[in-house]
């Protein structure tokens, strides 16, 4: 089954390959000196201090790899994170260059780092354009749900307390894990990334990152409730980040994604509140009816494709589709209450 969905990745890295270079690297991070440069083990993935690779996690459909970091002396019912990363890189790459370590050590969290196989797509980006790969129980989605329940087992983490988040192909998959996992995660942040059920179809995937679509916000909240329609309990609290000078992922995708969650998680599309931060980013705040903020938005001026990180303040590494302008991390790891 696996080997019959990648047909459809290939040919889509195969098609972008044809139409553009640069599409084709960046639907979610895409490769880079700054993503290849590095210490490799001897089958070719970078090495990051405390990552160990982790085997038997379950049925694994999706056929990816699971990579997981904890920090010494983790105590019991931690949190967990999931942290996925973009086209061509590698658990490592996004690991290392977002700053999740440090995070980890400062928030007493353990990190699981999915990574997608080459087989399953040759650029090495989730699939997040197929259905048999996003739903519940299918695919990807089912072996990423997989890799939480290894990580509870294991560490005797908290099941309440687990996040994800990810860049470009891996938020898309991201906003498809908390659509179709709503029972699994408390909150997610979705950076450069698409709304759930953009796309179903190589053709749909171009169209959605660039110039992106637009729908009513019920349209897109019925794609999330469609995914798990049996649930009815609360969901996680989403936060956007995107920059407005991104060509890869069209900004308008961080609009769509709003009107998506503000409307399953009961807020309207005026937010309640609006503040200026670093590098030039703006964070809107969505509340429900009870007051409290269910969607972030956060949108850095001019901005191109990439994961905001700050260096000199000890948040990841620059690089190409690692931008220096605000620590991403930190917001995120404050938004979800895991702050060191």
């Amino acid at each position: 089954m696996k080997a019959q969905r990648s047909k459809a990745a290939l040919l889509f890295t195969a098609l972008t390959t044809i139409t553009s270079l640069t599409a084709l690297t960046a639907l979610t991070g895409g490769t880079s000196q700054a993503a290849t440069a590095g210490g490799k083990t001897p089958d070719g993935r970078r090495a990051a201090a405390g990552l160990e690779k982790i085997g038997d996690f379950g049925s694994n459909p999706g056929a990816l790899g699971m990579y997981r970091y904890a920090p010494e002396g983790l105590p019991a019912k931690s949190p967990v994170v999931l942290v996925l990363h973009g086209c061509t890189q590698d658990a490592a790459t996004y690991f290392e260059g977002a700053g999740w370590q440090k995070a980890a050590d400062e928030g007493k969290f353990s990190v699981v780092a999915p990574q997608q196989e080459q087989a399953n797509n040759a650029n090495k980006c989730f699939n997040w354009f197929q259905s048999g790969d996003t739903g519940r129980g299918k695919g990807e989605a089912l072996s990423i749900k997989q890799m939480v329940d290894r990580t509870v087992a294991d560490l005797d983490a908290d099941p309440s307390r687990v996040f994800i988040t990810g860049l470009s192909a891996g938020g898309a998959m991201t906003a498809s894990m908390l659509a179709a996992y709503p029972d699994v995660f408390k909150g997610g942040a979705v950076v450069a990334g698409l709304p759930h059920g953009c796309a179903d179809s190589v053709a749909e995937a171009f169209t959605c990152m660039n110039p992106g679509v637009s729908k009513q916000p019920a349209e897109w909240g019925d794609l999330v409730r469609a995914a798990d329609p049996d649930h009815s309990g609360a969901r996680p609290k989403v936060s956007v980040w995107h920059g407005t000078g991104d060509t890869t992922v069209a900004p308008v995708n961080a609009e769509e994604s709003v009107k998506q969650w503000t409307d399953v998680l009961g807020a309207d599309q005026k937010a309640d509140a609006t503040e200026e931060l670093q590098g030039g980013t703006t964070r809107s705040d969505y509340e429900n009816a009870d007051g409290d903020v269910v969607v972030r938005s956060y949108l850095v001026d001019g901005m191109p494709h990439g994961t905001p990180v700050k260096p000199d303040e000890g948040c990841g590494k620059a690089g190409q589709y690692f931008l220096d302008t605000i620590c991403s991390t930190g917001h995120i790891t404050a938004d979800w209450g895991l702050g060191g």
